[in-house]
């Protein structure tokens, strides 16, 4: 009777040894199975572009009193790794000393020591007010060449890739054509010799021609000249030239545009004004100009550059950083 009982112990325990390994297998392949699942639905998938802040999204509050010196620290708050730095910006701390060269060293120190405090990437700067590299006059545009080069020299200095320069100019197109090339095509020159890449923003006027600025650059065929295609700047004339809240009379399609410059660009600028329920801007389709922007091969910094009023800058930008990301996830 002992060794019959002493048996069916031990034939009782085996038997839960092998239902507890069963059980205990089963448990560890679900648990490796959830991890699995959980992994798969938290892998997050980059877009295929970098992203950067333009400057002049903060510009009101720069204008209000808050200090220019403390972009670098606010893009890395809201999420961005490249800096878009925009000139005029500092101009009352640059013409109060005459933009001296030690004003300007100035400026580039400061900027350099946030930007490597706060680990982000000086991208380019967006220089305006130094004068119409597309003027009528000769004189008028050597100038405006002589003022743009201490922004290249700063740009050098800083590790950008660029400066973003305007061609105003005339409304006459053979008129505009002809400054533009001879204008750009020497300030490139220099950029050249700084390895600084010239770059145009289609920014009103007949710069805004999509067709015609691709032209320009073609015409100049420099390898360090070329475009900032901007999502919302096309508006070649306006109803009142005084007042932008009148209206656009005369604009170029947007999508047909950012598509020819796509062709020469070398930054690319997210413009934004307003937003509907869903997040998406209302007036510019953000899944079909990335898809026009990657379709051309393109996947460096692309810029938030946010203009609206509705929300207040600090929302409009974040707003806008993340329609970006979104948007990339539907594209093809």
């Amino acid at each position: 009777m002992k060794q019959r009982s002493f048996l069916t112990q031990s034939l009782l325990a085996g038997m839960c040894l092998a239902l507890v390994g069963m059980y205990s297998c089963k448990q560890k392949k679900e648990s490796e199975k959830v991890a699995e699942e959980v992994e798969v639905e938290t892998e997050v998938v980059s877009p295929f572009f970098e992203l950067s802040l333009a400057q002049w999204s903060m510009h009101r509050m720069i204008r209000n009193g808050t200090d220019p010196y403390t972009f670098a620290e606010s893009a890395k708050a809201w999420g961005f790794s490249g800096l878009e730095y925009v000139s005029q910006l500092y101009s009352e701390e640059l013409d109060a000393a005459d933009y001296s060269e030690e004003a300007m060293a100035n400026f580039v120190a400061k900027c350099n020591e946030e930007a490597e405090k706060h680990g982000l990437k000086n991208v380019l700067i967006m220089i305006d007010g130094e004068g119409d590299l597309a003027a009528d006059d000769k004189a008028d545009r050597d100038a405006a060449i002589e003022n743009h080069k201490k922004w290249i020299d700063a740009a050098a200095a800083m590790g950008c890739h660029a400066v973003r320069v305007n061609l105003s100019g005339s409304n006459d197109p053979d008129t505009w054509m002809n400054n533009s090339i001879d204008g750009l095509g020497r300030l490139a020159d220099y950029g050249a010799e700084k390895n600084i890449n010239v770059i145009v923003e289609n920014h009103g006027g007949l710069s805004s021609n999509a067709s015609m600025l691709a032209s320009v650059m073609r015409s100049i065929n420099k390898e360090n000249c070329g475009t900032l295609p901007d999502f919302g700047n096309f508006c070649i004339r306006r109803n009142d030239p005084t007042d932008s809240s009148a209206g656009c009379a005369e604009e170029y399609d947007k999508y047909q545009g950012v598509t020819e410059l796509m062709a020469h660009a070398k930054a690319v600028s997210a413009k934004s004004h307003v937003f509907d329920s869903e997040g998406n801007e209302s007036n510019i389709d953000y899944v079909r100009m990335l898809q026009i922007v990657k379709d051309a091969g393109y996947s460096g910094y692309i810029g938030v550059e946010y203009e609206g009023s509705e929300l207040s800058e600090e929302e409009g930008i974040i707003a806008t950083r993340d329609l970006l990301i979104n948007a990339a996830k539907k594209l093809n």
